[in-house]
């Protein structure tokens, strides 16, 4: 199970007394996340109807299909128009609870799952949503037509068919047992259900339109401005919405997204803020402010293009990772980012964590930092690379991107590698991914679950996964892939984990693991009814947000 963060309410004193204790160097940063202590109960809070969210959004999304896309920009800004099968509560993370579907059933076998959709759902533009209209969208995401990409399509291959049984009832059914699909598959917060009319006439229509079940109604999205949506008179919970709307705004500027939530002009940005911006609004707002803060389902790669000499030969990879000293940045970096845990391909802390122990036989993962960097030295000499080789690292221009960057360069500086540092921003730092016109960039890792099957999704062979931006095909992963996924046994299952991370990380380094994420959101106390989860993900719908004034 995940690790249950819990809400924490900070007062001025009590800042003011941690910040002493942190400059006098009486904090330490752990090895691994800890579970954190629960909150003292506070009494319940009558809701109260209207008002507009304002909130940031530090990024703007590639096109508007949660289908196709894999970056928040998107799925904060526009997740409350839309709604999914299932979701997980946001109260009650990470237990899963029905959203379109008022119940469900899976066979004994495990083959089998029927849901049972609520009567009387509405698209906004007032025609009624049924079965068909599922059927339609995992369609789309399982099994996409020609041209259309479906980011998530390699999760889904155990299903072999979808159905409507009648105008409220779906099944599906899988060729094999998932330990995944009720949760990571049915749950996931991208799968928005789509107008079954309009995919068939046009299945990329929703990359640049709106149309969906949700809590809220799309009335415009301005491009480098915002998002604005009303409450949805007619949505299928009673009495929810408690908002009159939303507008998300977009800042790419963290200076300028700091001092519009110490202005109060926004109430808080839901993907994460610095340490020293935390401390910064929390010194000038005190109880006014409410931090909530959580171990991360997020890290960033660093993708090194496969098909480009000479990062086609797994040596060079290896030299890469191995003059990454991790866990010095991890105590470094963790002090002005929330770059914090040391980690695989799993989050540290979570269920299929890898031990330190045996992490620390991986390259890159070795302790000494000297004994690391000599090996790296020596593999760049074994593979002809000369002395000062360049080679270029692209950087999306948000945060924490640009930071890792500039400190993986000076560590590859340390055995004799010169490179450039360009920073792109969001849309063409996508294309670029797709295209493969990179030598060495970034990507992450963020989930909404501690899932193998999602967390490995991006490390299948090319042909089977689309965001593989590495570009490489190894049937001896996909076969790991497969093995884990069908293990039930969840001991077994880790096992298989393991031996998969250490293939991709170590014996053929196609990706490099920076440092795993600790997220810290700050929000006006006025702002109710929102609790923190290990994913920015989880809990956008926005449907049980109120405001206190």
């Amino acid at each position: 199970m995940a690790t249950r963060p819990s809400t924490i309410k900070i007062s001025r004193r009590e800042f003011l007394a941690g910040s002493a204790a942190a400059a006098l160097g009486l904090w330490s940063c752990a090895p691994t996340p800890q579970a954190p202590q629960p909150a003292p109960a506070q009494p319940a809070e009558q809701p109260r109807y209207g008002g507009e969210l304002v909130f940031a959004v530090d990024a703007e999304p590639p096109s508007l299909d949660a289908h196709r896309e894999t970056t928040f920009a998107l799925l904060q800004p526009f997740a409350p128009f839309y709604s999914t099968l299932l979701k997980f509560d946001p109260n009650n993370y990470p237990n899963v609870v029905g959203d379109l579907a008022e119940s469900w059933t899976v066979s004994s076998d495990g083959l089998v799952y029927e849901f049972k959709l609520r009567d009387g759902v509405k698209f906004h533009d007032g025609t009624p949503l049924t079965s068909r209209d599922v059927v339609a969208t995992y369609n789309k995401i399982i099994f996409p037509p020609q041209g259309v990409v479906s980011a998530r399509k390699a999760f889904y291959e155990a299903v072999e068919s979808i159905e409507a049984l009648d105008t409220r009832t779906v099944r599906f059914k899988l060729k094999r047992p998932s330990a995944s699909m009720l949760t990571a598959g049915f749950a996931s917060p991208w799968n928005w259900i789509y107008k079954a009319e309009i995919i068939e006439k046009d299945p990329r229509w929703y990359e640049k339109n709106v149309l969906g079940t949700g809590a809220f109604k799309f009335v415009e999205y301005v491009p480098g401005s915002h998002v604005v949506g009303k409450k949805n008179e007619d949505y299928f919970i009673k009495g929810r919405p408690y908002l009159d709307g939303f507008r998300a705004v977009f800042m790419t500027d963290r200076s300028a997204m700091v001092a519009a939530i110490r202005s109060g002009q926004v109430l808080t940005n839901f993907r994460t803020v610095f340490p020293p911006e935390r401390d910064d609004l929390v010194r000038a707002l005190g109880d006014k402010v409410v931090v909530q803060e959580s171990s991360w389902i997020g890290t960033i790669t660093l993708v090194i293009n496969t098909q480009r000499k000479p990062f086609d030969d797994p040596r060079v990879r290896r030299a890469l990772t191995l003059a990454i000293d991790r866990w010095s940045g991890a105590q470094h970096l963790s002090q002005f980012t929330w770059f914090k845990w040391v980690g695989g391909l799993m989050r540290p802390g979570g269920p299929f964590a890898m031990p330190d122990s045996e992490l620390e036989k991986i390259p890159g993962y070795w302790r000494d930092t000297n004994r690391s960097r000599e090996e790296a030295r020596r593999l760049l000499r074994e593979a002809g690379v000369p002395e000062g080789f360049s080679f270029v690292l692209k950087s999306r221009n948000i945060e924490p991107y640009p930071t890792f960057g500039i400190y993986a360069i000076d560590q590859w500086r340390q055995v004799g590698l010169r490179v450039e540092h360009q920073l792109v921003e969001t849309g063409p730092w996508t294309q670029d991914l797709r295209s493969g016109n990179f030598d060495v960039t970034n990507y992450f890792i963020a989930e909404y679950f501690d899932d193998p099957d999602l967390l490995l999704l991006g490390f299948l062979s090319s042909d089977r996964s689309p965001i593989n931006y590495a570009r490489y095909k190894d049937p001896v992963l996909d076969d790991l892939y497969d093995r884990q996924s069908r293990e039930l046994d969840p001991q077994k299952r880790k096992q298989l984990v393991w031996e998969f991370e250490r293939r991709v990380l170590g014996e053929m380094a196609y990706h490099m693991i920076t440092l795993w994420q600790h997220r810290i959101i700050v929000h006006w106390a006025k702002l109710k009814g929102w609790k923190i989860t290990p994913s920015h993900y989880i809990g956008q719908d926005l449907v049980d947000v109120w405001l206190a004034e």
